[in-house]
C-alpha cells in the first residue's frame, strides 16, 4: 500500500487557533462564475466582500486597457479575487484532508482563503498601468506598488469593519498575500506562502484563475483542470510538490502565461492607450493632486477606473489639456506604433542604454534640417515613446518547471526535479524575451521617426563593431535544468546568418564584433518599414471622411469628373479648392457646420480628379 492509500481521514481540531470558531466553513450562498461554475462564499469570507474596499475592485478592470481591442475584456478585480479566494481554499483543504500529518487547521486554510480574496485590495486604476507606468512618473523616486496598497487598504478593512480575527491572523494574512514568511510568526506552516503569491517557482493559485480568466474573456480560449492540479498537489520537503504526470500540463500554464503577455496584455493598441491615458492624468495632476490619494485609505477608497470621467465632467480650465486628450482616444485618434522588434533577454541593458526618445528625436531633427525644407519641425523627444517589455515564463529568463519538484505513483514520498526527458523536450535555453517598440504621439511625423530609428540602430552597430568585447553575451544558469544549447546538434545556418556561429562540438566560441543576442537589436524590421515622408491616418478619421452625416465636398480638376466626399468629423469640415486657389460653395452645409473649424491636416492625395482639403483651426 503506497503513502498515498494509508493517509488517515480525521481532520485535526481548531479549538487552539480558532476559539471563536470564526473559520469554521459555514457557507451563506454561492456566486455563479464562468470560469468555476460556482464560488461557495463562507461566513468569515463574507465579512470581507460585503464593505468598500472589496467592492471598490468592481471598477477596476482585471486587464486595463483590453477591453478597447477586446470590448468582452471587462471583466474586474472583484470576480478575480473571488476566483483565487476559491481556487485557494481548494488547495488547502486538499492537503489539509489527504495530509493530516501537516496539521493544518480551519484558520490555515480561512486565512489563505481570505488572503486570496483580498491579494489585489491595492489596484489603481486600470490596474498595472498605475503602478507600472503613472506611479513613477507622477512622483519622481516613487516605489509605490500595488501591493503596498493591498497592506493598507486590508488593514484599513480589518480596523474599521471590526473583523474580528488577532493581529497574528492579521500578520499572517499580509505575509500570505505577500508571499513572504518573514513578515509573520516562524510558527506559520511554510508551504502556505506557495499558494498565493509563490516566490519559489511563480505557480499559484493566482495565476490559475487569472490565465483561464483572461483567455476566455478574450476569447482565446485555455482551458485546463486547474482542479486536477490542486488535487495532485502534496508538500513534501516543506514545499508544494506536485505529481509528474501533470508536468507538461504545468509548462502548458507558464507558456500561456508568456502568450497572454504577448498577444494580449501587451497588445499595441491598448498598449498607446495606457500611455494615452497616463498622459491625461499627468496633465491633471497639479491641479487635482491624484496620486497622492494612494497613501489615504479614505481617499483611495473612490481612487478607479472612473476618474477619466471626473475628469470629462470637469469645466476647470486647468483640466482643458487632459479633456482634449481623453477626447483624442475616445475619437480613436491614437499614439502610434512605428515599429516594434522581439530582442533575446540579454539585450536588454543595451537597448536601454542605446535607444533612447532623444537619441531618434535628433536624428529626425538632423535628417530635416539636411533637407533645406521651410515647414516647421515640431517633433520634440516627449513625442516619442520607446517601450521596453520583458515577457517571460514567470521566472525571467528561468523555466519555472525547474523549480518545482516532483512525485511520482511509485514514489509519492521522494520529490525531485524533473530532468532532461522527463517531460516535453522541445523548449527553448532562455524563458524570456524583450519586446522593443516605438510610439509617437504625433503620428503625422509616423515615417520620420521610423527613418531616425534606422538610423540610430546603424549607429549602434557601429558602435559594438568597435567595443566587441564588451557586448553581453547569454549568461550561464547554474541552478536551471533547462539543457544547454550546446547539447542539441547544430541547425543548418539560417539565411543571412553568420558562418561562424554553427557550434565546434568542443565548446569553444567564435569571436564576432557583436554576439547573437544584439544581433536581432540591430536589425531592421522590414515589416514595418515604410517611407520617410509617411503620415499615418487612423481608420476612424477616413471613416469619418467617407461617412454621410458630415459635409459633402467636391474639388473639380476635371469638369467631366464629378465626386462627392464627406465626412463624419465633429469638429472639423472640408472645403472646395479649385485648380485656381478658391474655395468653392459646401454642398449640403448648415450655417452651424460652416463655422466648425478642423484641425490643420495635410493635403489629401488626388483621387480620380478630386482634391480634399481641409479648413485649418480658427485662431479661437
Amino acid at each position: 500500500m503506497s503513502a498515498l492509500d494509508s493517509q488517515p481521514t480525521s481532520l485535526p481540531t481548531v479549538e487552539d487557533d480558532d476559539p471563536h470558531g470564526f473559520f469554521v466553513p459555514k457557507a451563506l450562498r454561492d456566486v455563479k462564475d464562468v470560469i468555476h461554475t460556482s464560488i461557495p462564499i463562507h461566513f468569515h469570507l463574507n465579512q470581507f466582500i460585503d464593505t468598500l474596499p472589496f467592492q471598490r475592485l468592481r471598477d477596476i478592470k482585471q486587464l486595463g486597457t483590453s477591453s478597447y481591442v477586446w470590448p468582452s475584456a471587462s471583466h474586474t478585480r472583484f470576480e478575480h479575487c473571488l476566483g483565487v479566494a476559491y481556487l485557494a481554499r481548494c488547495l488547502a483543504s486538499h492537503l489539509q484532508t489527504n495530509q493530516p500529518s501537516l496539521k493544518i487547521t480551519n484558520r490555515d486554510v480561512g486565512c489563505v482563503e481570505i488572503a486570496g480574496l483580498c491579494h489585489d485590495l491595492g489596484h489603481g486604476p486600470w490596474s498595472h498601468v498605475w503602478d507600472g507606468i503613472f506611479m513613477p512618473k507622477a512622483i519622481k523616486g516613487c516605489e509605490w506598488q500595488h501591493e503596498r496598497g493591498s497592506e493598507m487598504m486590508f488593514d484599513y478593512l480589518v480596523k474599521n469593519y471590526k473583523i474580528p480575527i488577532s493581529d497574528k491572523d492579521v500578520r499572517f494574512i499580509k505575509a500570505l498575500i505577500a508571499g513572504d514568511p518573514t513578515q509573520c510568526d516562524a510558527s506559520e506552516k511554510p508551504f502556505l506562502f506557495d499558494i498565493i503569491a509563490n516566490k519559489r517557482n511563480g505557480l499559484d493559485v493566482d495565476k490559475f484563475d487569472y490565465i483561464q480568466r483572461d483567455s476566455h474573456m478574450t476569447g482565446t480560449s485555455f482551458s485546463f483542470e486547474a482542479t486536477r492540479i490542486v488535487k495532485s498537489a502534496r508538500v513534501l520537503d516543506n514545499q508544494i510538490c506536485y505529481n509528474i504526470k501533470d508536468a507538461n500540463q504545468i509548462y502548458e500554464i507558464c507558456l500561456r502565461r508568456f502568450g497572454l503577455h504577448k498577444s494580449i496584455y501587451n497588445h499595441k493598441t491598448a498598449r498607446a492607450i495606457e500611455y494615452m491615458i497616463v498622459d491625461a492624468l499627468l496633465l491633471a495632476e497639479p491641479y487635482m493632486k491624484i496620486a497622492e490619494r494612494v497613501f489615504d485609505p479614505e481617499r483611495f477608497l473612490y481612487l478607479n477606473d472612473y476618474i477619466l470621467n471626473e475628469i470629462e465632467r470637469s469645466k476647470a480650465p486647468e483640466l482643458e489639456a487632459s479633456r482634449q486628450l481623453i477626447k483624442r482616444f475616445r475619437h480613436r485618434e491614437l499614439y502610434r506604433e512605428v515599429v516594434w522588434k522581439a530582442v533575446e533577454f540579454t539585450s536588454k541593458k543595451a537597448i536601454q542604454d542605446s535607444i533612447t526618445s532623444e537619441r531618434i528625436m535628433e536624428k529626425a531633427q538632423k535628417t530635416f534640417e539636411g533637407e533645406g525644407s521651410e515647414e516647421p519641425f515640431d517633433l520634440t523627444a516627449d513625442d516619442i515613446i520607446v517601450d521596453i517589455t520583458t515577457m517571460h515564463y514567470g521566472m525571467k529568463e528561468r523555466n519555472p518547471v525547474d523549480f518545482i519538484k516532483f512525485y511520482s505513483k511509485k514514489h509519492p514520498d521522494k520529490p525531485m526535479h524533473a530532468g532532461p526527458g522527463d517531460y516535453s523536450g522541445l523548449r527553448p535555453s532562455i524563458h524570456a524575451e524583450i519586446l522593443l517598440r516605438i510610439f509617437t504621439k504625433k503620428p503625422e511625423y509616423f515615417g520620420r521617426v521610423h527613418d531616425a530609428y534606422n538610423a540610430v540602430l546603424v549607429d549602434m552597430s557601429e558602435e559594438f563593431s568597435a567595443g566587441a568585447d564588451t557586448v553581453p553575451n547569454t549568461p550561464t544558469l547554474a541552478s536551471a535544468r533547462t539543457p544547454d544549447a550546446s547539447s542539441f546538434e547544430t541547425l543548418p545556418k539560417t539565411p543571412g546568418g553568420d558562418a561562424g556561429d554553427a557550434g565546434t562540438g568542443s565548446g569553444q566560441k567564435k569571436k564576432r564584433a557583436f554576439g547573437r543576442s544584439n544581433s536581432a537589436m540591430m536589425s531592421k524590421n522590414y515589416f514595418a518599414d515604410v517611407d520617410r515622408g509617411y503620415r499615418h491616418e487612423s481608420p476612424s478619421a477616413s471613416t469619418r471622411r467617407m461617412s454621410t452625416g458630415g459635409v459633402a465636398v467636391a474639388v473639380v480638376r476635371d469638369p467631366s469628373a464629378v465626386a462627392v466626399v464627406t465626412t463624419f468629423q465633429p469638429t472639423a469640415d472640408l472645403s472646395q479648392l479649385f485648380e485656381d486657389g478658391t474655395e468653392g460653395a459646401i454642398i449640403d452645409a448648415t450655417p452651424l457646420q460652416r463655422l466648425k473649424r478642423g484641425r490643420e491636416d495635410e493635403l489629401q492625395p488626388p483621387i480620380e480628379g478630386i482634391e480634399v482639403k481641409r479648413r485649418k483651426e480658427s485662431a479661437k
